[in-house]
């Protein structure tokens, strides 16, 4: 079934290219097919999906107010300067409508949160990877677990835990700020809890409403042709131009530095074995607060004769002098 599909989403992008003169003439893709079969085809394709050109014209029409978006439907966006909540959530045009506002506590401190009871509420791009429906009465009726640390605040050194957004206590009373989560009313997380899927939600916390990271559709264009300028030579067992990608002081998830990656990754690239890496589900967000560095997340279908792989992949990536440097990933 796999294949078929795989097969099926080939042919269609030969049609497209077939039926536009971006890249190259109908003659020379039919000439190309013609001489050398769907292998060839597929190279072009691919070589073609790393062009600029080609997303710019992509997102013409896209809603990027929050980045390249393809599989979160509902954005969570925290203001600690305004102590509020937002809800935004994707209409029937695929465009992102302010749904619900929450007046929210934060940290009893501004700024980032970097260690374990510094009293900050982090800022960052997060998931909600749990509810929690039975918690202790300080907490309200829920709450929403974080992915605090995340891989770039673990890469950044930082430390804590148990960052969640939850409710107010239903029999004591409390300050009006907190260790660092994110607290609404009660009657708000009820509501909350009925208008998202938090496995489609993303959360961005930011310091202020001034953030003015949020990057232009040429900035998003020149990202998604990077992300498939890195998957070509992937693909294509070019191993200078991919490790070329990879910042000076790249560390993976596990730790593992970029001298010890080239050398893995070499011997990889040295089996020259073919590749398919199919990538889906693409989000590109801005990382609050900071110039240049953005969240990428997509599943990625990896298959080649001694290894394959299906998943979700995260990187964290910076873009330098228009070139991208991937800072670390899993």
């Amino acid at each position: 079934m796999e294949n078929k599909f795989y097969s099926i989403a080939i042919t269609s992008l030969c049609l497209f290219f077939l039926s536009t003169t971006l890249f190259a003439s109908n003659n020379e893709i039919l000439t190309n097919y013609r001489l050398h079969g769907i292998k060839n085809i597929e190279n072009t394709l691919d070589k073609s999906l790393t062009d600029t050109a080609y997303w710019k014209e992509y997102l013409k029409d896209k809603d990027t107010k929050f980045g390249y978006i393809e599989s979160y439907t509902n954005i969570l966006l925290c203001d600690k300067s305004k102590s509020e909540l937002l809800i935004y959530s994707k209409d029937a045009n695929n465009t992102y409508q302010l749904r619900k506002e929450y007046s929210a506590f934060t940290g009893k401190l501004k700024g980032d949160k970097k260690r374990e009871g510094d009293l900050k509420t982090p800022i960052g791009v997060y998931d909600i990877v749990k509810k929690i429906s039975k918690v202790d009465s300080f907490y309200g009726p829920m709450a929403f677990v974080t992915s605090y640390p995340n891989l770039y605040d673990k890469y950044e050194g930082k430390t804590g835990q148990g960052i969640w957004i939850h409710g107010l206590p239903t029999n004591q009373e409390r300050d009006a700020f907190t260790k660092g989560c994110i607290a609404i009313k009660n009657k708000s997380i009820e509501c909350m809890n009925r208008n998202i899927d938090i496995k489609k939600t993303v959360l961005i916390i930011r310091e202020n409403s001034n953030d003015d990271t949020n990057p232009s559709k040429e900035t998003l264009a020149k990202l998604l042709s990077e992300l498939y300028a890195w998957r070509y030579a992937w693909i294509y067992n070019e191993t200078d131009k991919y490790l070329n990608f990879y910042a000076p002081k790249f560390k993976r998830y596990d730790g593992m530095n970029l001298r010890r990656f080239k050398k893995y990754k070499t011997r990889v690239f040295n089996k020259h074995e073919t590749k398919s890496i199919i990538f889906r589900n693409i989000n590109i967000v801005s990382y609050p607060n900071i110039k240049n560095v953005y969240r990428v997340t997509f599943n990625e279908d990896y298959k080649s004769k001694s290894f394959s792989f299906k998943g979700r992949k995260i990187l964290i990536v910076k873009l330098q002098d228009n070139e991208l440097n991937i800072i670390t990933e899993k």
